[in-house]
């Protein structure tokens, strides 16, 4: 089972639902992806809490002042069933600079521009808008 695809699916639907969190079990792919779009602006925080099997990461959305969910779109791009990898001068950009791609390196999940700025490649999780 492809868990990036249902968290990034979970924030989907919570977004076109309104809710003002999500929670999804914890892994350090899931908290990377989340502390980027922390950083990025497109949800609020995330929160992990510790139980006695794997944990629990609580999402908060983040939404403009007219109720609209802050990511528009989010793309899942590799796949267990189809991997794609990019070099660092092959980074696709997405919307014309205005949206993002996410990207797993050899020193951990990344933005584009972080990558493109270290000059690493790697394994393309997700575009999102």
């Amino acid at each position: 089972m492809d868990t990036i695809s249902e968290f990034l699916t979970r924030i989907r639907n919570a977004g076109i639902a309104k809710h003002e969190k999500v929670d999804v079990p914890a892994s350090k792919v899931r908290a990377g992806i989340a502390d980027i779009l922390a950083n990025q602006g497109l949800i609020r925080s995330y929160k992990i809490a510790k139980d006695s099997k794997q944990g629990v990461m609580r999402v908060y959305l983040k939404y403009d002042q007219d109720g609209m969910h802050a990511i528009n779109t989010i793309q899942r791009v590799s796949r267990p069933g189809r991997r794609v990898y990019v070099k660092s001068t092959e980074i696709p950009v997405v919307r014309s600079g205005l949206g993002m791609s996410i990207i797993s390196t050899s020193q951990g999940m990344m933005s584009d521009k972080d990558a493109q700025a270290k000059n690493l490649g790697g394994e393309l999780v997700c575009k999102l808008w």
